[in-house]
């Protein structure tokens, strides 16, 4: 059996990738992703632990240029529909760039499979895990194409069914995420928002309490 231990510069790259790890919005357009690199890229995605194993992530490669552009102007309704939402920070949040549908090289959409369902193991009481298993999935994907240099964007400014019937999905899948994927000019070091001054990051001590739920 292989030595199950990790070296200490082998520890520490896990580390620095969590922590280097962005949303990212901005892309370099024309770039491309190699194929050996992409497939890498789904494998450590579908490496992800699921509940029960059920595995209930569909990924859709994006590569009809028509198609991304409906999807992105699906997106652009919501993101002005968001923004009025927002009421008195909408200008501000139409300000933001909060995707990168048309410059990323690769554009997938994520989603909940379909006879999901029929999974009970671990989803009786928390039928929801099966969209915490797709959470890992992505999250996956995500370090290991921050790993490989890439960045990626998840956007969630879509309505559902209209993305799903863009895509063929059954009735009973569902959409999750859209992600945009490739070389970017830079990786900021901080997330783009606290950049942007929409929102920052609170400390760990907040979220964390022992034996019960402390507010303090």
């Amino acid at each position: 059996m292989a030595d199950p231990s990790f070296t200490e510069q082998e520890r520490q790259a896990v580390y620095r990738v969590i922590a280097e790890r962005r949303d990212m919005r901005r892309f370099v357009p024309g770039s491309a992703i190699p194929p050996q690199v992409l497939a890498r890229l789904l494998a450590a995605a579908h490496a992800a632990p699921s509940v029960g194993l059920m595995q209930p992530w569909r990924f859709i490669r994006i590569t009809d240029g028509v198609l991304r552009q409906r999807i992105h102007a699906l997106v652009d309704e919501e993101r002005h529909r968001t923004a009025r939402a927002l009421g008195r920070r909408e200008q501000e949040f139409l300000a933001l760039k909060v995707e990168g549908i048309r410059e990323c090289a690769e554009l997938l959409v994520v989603a909940l499979r379909d006879g999901r369902q029929a999974h009970i193991f671990g989803r009786r009481t928390l039928p929801q895990m099966d969209l915490a298993s797709v959470s890992c999935a992505i999250q996956n994907l995500w370090l290991a194409a921050r790993a490989e240099g890439l960045g990626m964007g998840w956007v969630s400014l879509f309505e559902p069914r209209a993305l799903a019937d863009l895509v063929g999905m059954p009735s009973d899948a569902e959409p999750v995420a859209v992600l945009c994927l490739g070389p970017v000019p830079e990786f900021p070091d901080r997330p783009a928002l606290e950049v942007d001054e929409w929102a920052y990051r609170q400390p760990l001590g907040e979220f964390v309490s022992e034996n019960t739920w402390d507010n303090q």
